[in-house]
């Protein structure tokens, strides 16, 4: 122990014992370690917390608020928000428990004097465009570095009066979570198209990673955290490889994540065990909700996701050094960048999850429905394939559908469903000339799902 004066309370490591006091300086200087040590989230800047409800995500938001206090010796200083994705739609959550946590969460963060968000994932088929659409990334060079936003906050810094506080308060913001009936159908139907829980579990985070920056660009937030901890990074790593996303590793496990250009995902949990952070949200009353999802009473056979967490607990009880070695190892892992010249084109982008495509295979042929109906709704060249918009492992996620006929019957009442609703027919966008010039008309976010996945 470092004072050497308490008592032991818990045992992290070998030889590694905590009293309460000691376990709570070293919980709290890891997270200030990390921001810290990275310097990617600039003073005054808004940051959107992605908290799911969880032990992990809520002890995030537990750091934050302590890091906020008036009694912090050295406070953080960006401005912090907070979002939660409600996807009992796709979980199969009633509607009785959706409004059972969503009123347990919203209490939690309306303690925290924090904007908040909750949002309904059937609400990912109302998203503009523009998601599937990398931002700038390019850096300003009126933007100060970090050495000057700092002098700058410190010239700057003012007391809050307690006008200023109720003006803060009142500004609270909560995300209207209601959805439409065709919404909620369309949800249904997508998630009830893939044969397997692997598909699933990775098409769900994909609408939830949609959700989270959209909401994030519409009210100016340009950092996200998440609650990702280093176990679950340890068995994302592993998933992902054999789901084929080895080539997006350094993005999905690293401490950021700039694949969207103007909002970066960054993990400043990414340091602490799972056993840390449930003996901290056990000792300190750390607040959280369970809430079911798509692999709650699964076996461990159910999808790749559950088999490898699975493999990586079982392993990790005989050899405890186990997460520890895979997170070490997602740390040395970087980004191929492609020689940079002024003629050369940007990297093309998948559709759905953003990253920089990993495969140029031939021409792959979409199924005979979407030709039918591209020619008699859109327009589109028969020739076309949207496939090829897609990385490797997105493309597995389309071959993990049902059957062609099923998806005949599901891609007509998805039509009559789509038909009605705004901003349908003949979307035009950027995306179409960077990464699909022989499409004059790119579809909706939801006639993109619709084509792919129905």
């Amino acid at each position: 122990m470092k004072c050497k004066e308490g008592t032991a309370v818990l045992i992290i490591r070998v030889n590694d014992a905590f009293c309460r006091s000691c376990f709570k300086e070293y919980f709290i200087h890891k997270f200030r370690a990390m921001l810290g040590k990275n310097r990617v989230i600039f003073p005054q800047e808004k940051v959107l917390l992605a908290v799911s409800g969880g032990t992990a995500s809520c002890s995030m938001l537990s750091q934050v608020q302590e890091g906020l206090s008036r009694e912090a010796p050295k406070k953080l200083r960006f401005v912090p928000g907070i979002i939660y994705i409600d996807d009992g739609g796709a979980c199969g959550r009633s509607a009785e428990e959706r409004q059972r946590s969503n009123a347990l969460l919203k209490s939690i963060f309306t303690e925290t004097g924090f904007t908040y968000f909750i949002v309904s994932l059937e609400q990912v088929f109302s998203l503009p465009t523009s998601v599937l659409v990398p931002g700038t990334s390019d850096p300003d060079p009126s933007n100060p570095s970090y050495k000057q936003a700092v002098d700058q906050y410190i010239k700057e810094k003012q007391t809050l009066t307690e006008e200023n506080v109720a003006s803060a308060v009142a500004q609270l913001n909560i995300e209207d979570s209601a959805y439409s009936p065709e919404h909620k159908l369309a949800l249904e139907r997508l998630f009830s198209s893939m044969k397997t829980l692997t598909a699933k579990e990775d098409m769900l985070q994909t609408l939830r990673s949609h959700l989270i920056l959209h909401i994030a660009r519409e009210n100016g937030y340009s950092k996200v955290m998440m609650g990702d901890s280093c176990s679950r990074l340890a068995v994302k790593l592993l998933s992902n490889i054999a789901l084929g996303r080895g080539a997006a590793l350094a993005s999905d496990t690293g401490f950021s994540d700039p694949r969207y250009g103007d909002v970066v995902i960054v993990r400043p949990m990414r340091d602490y065990s799972s056993k840390e952070i449930a003996f901290y949200s056990r000792m300190f009353n750390v607040p959280s909700v369970f809430i079911s999802g798509l692999d709650t009473k699964t076996h461990d056979k159910a999808s790749i996701q559950r088999l490898t967490e699975s493999f990586v607990t079982n392993l990790q009880f005989d050899f405890p050094s186990t997460v520890s070695t895979i997170y070490r190892t997602s740390e040395k892992l970087h980004t191929v960048m492609p020689p940079q010249s002024q003629t050369a084109e940007p990297a093309s982008k998948c559709l759905l999850c953003l990253c920089t495509l990993d495969t140029k295979v031939g021409r792959l042929y979409l199924i005979c429905l979407f030709f039918h109906f591209s020619e008699l709704y859109f327009r589109l060249p028969s020739h076309q394939d949207l496939k090829t918009l897609l990385c490797y492992s997105c493309r597995l996620t389309i071959k993990d559908m049902v059957s062609l006929r099923k998806a005949q019957n599901s891609w007509v009442q998805s039509l009559r469903v789509l038909h009605s609703s705004n901003s349908f027919w003949y979307v035009v966008d950027d995306m179409a000339s960077q990464q699909c010039p022989a499409v004059s008309h790119v579809m909706s976010y939801k006639t993109v799902f619709f084509h792919l996945f129905l």
